[in-house]
């Protein structure tokens, strides 16, 4: 029987619930309009968030991260009310919280595929870079098909490389919840099964919530649960909603 090995104290995380009402957002100078009645994810569970494009699944990933700020309404997650945080709050939250994986990657170009990894460790002071974490980070490294990249910087890698760096950079914290943004979009099947049983892993063994917006109907079966856009109020179409919000380094 295998033994699950134990996590070092930084990687032992509260599983945390997340809910959201009567929430309203806009962007500024924008038709868009985002409103959720009520909203209530149970810890540890596996969603996937689906709908058209342009109809605000990542603005609801960075609303929850507090990337965003809504206008009306309250997210807590757990005993946080992200929702009343200061900029500075929410940042240190996401950082020590919450692992992103981006659609555009947000890797930095001049730190190799280790150090991109380690990122939020040298951005984030209330953690400390183990010996153990380390070693999490390289095994990662290796499960995602990278461990003879570790050295390479991002032009050096290929678009469904750089993808797995940033999945690699979201777990390496075993933060208590992982957003991603279509984390599957950039690989060829085979790594798309390598990313999933992963992602799923870590749900599983660690309890993590995990949070993906997706496109891929193919990869909705092993998700326990379905959070379909249509059941929100959404007014926007593709070119009244702005770029959205980026933040490179959390």
């Amino acid at each position: 029987m295998n033994q699950k090995t134990e996590l070092p104290i930084t990687a032992r995380r509260l599983m945390i619930p997340i809910h959201l009402e009567q929430l309203e957002f806009r962007y500024p100078r924008s038709d868009f309009l985002l409103k959720i009645d009520q909203l209530a994810i149970e810890a540890g569970s596996r969603v996937a968030i689906v709908g058209p494009s342009g109809s605000g699944k990542t603005t609801l990933l960075n609303l929850m991260a507090g990337i965003c700020s809504p206008q009306q309404g309250r997210i807590q997650i757990g005993s946080h009310a992200v929702s009343t945080m200061s900029d500075a709050e929410r940042r240190n939250f996401r950082i020590s919280r919450i692992g992103m994986v981006f659609q555009q990657f947000e890797l930095v170009d001049y730190l190799n595929t280790e150090e991109n990894i380690l990122l939020p460790f040298a951005i984030n002071q209330s953690i400390r870079l183990s010996p153990e974490d380390r070693q999490y980070a390289e095994s990662l490294a290796v499960q995602m098909g990278l461990g003879d990249k570790i050295r390479r910087l991002p032009h050096r890698l290929s678009q469904g490389e750089q993808q797995r760096v940033a999945i690699c950079r979201a777990l390496v914290t075993r933060p208590s919840l992982i957003f991603a943004d279509e984390p599957t979009g950039n690989l060829d099947p085979k790594n798309k099964t390598r990313i999933l049983d992963i992602l799923f892993g870590v749900n599983r063994e660690e309890g993590q919530t995990l949070i993906v917006v997706t496109h891929d109907t193919q990869i909705l079966d092993g998700f326990e649960r379905i959070i379909d856009f249509q059941d929100f109020t959404v007014d926007a179409n593709p070119a009244s909603q702005p770029d959205r919000p980026r933040e490179s380094q959390s």
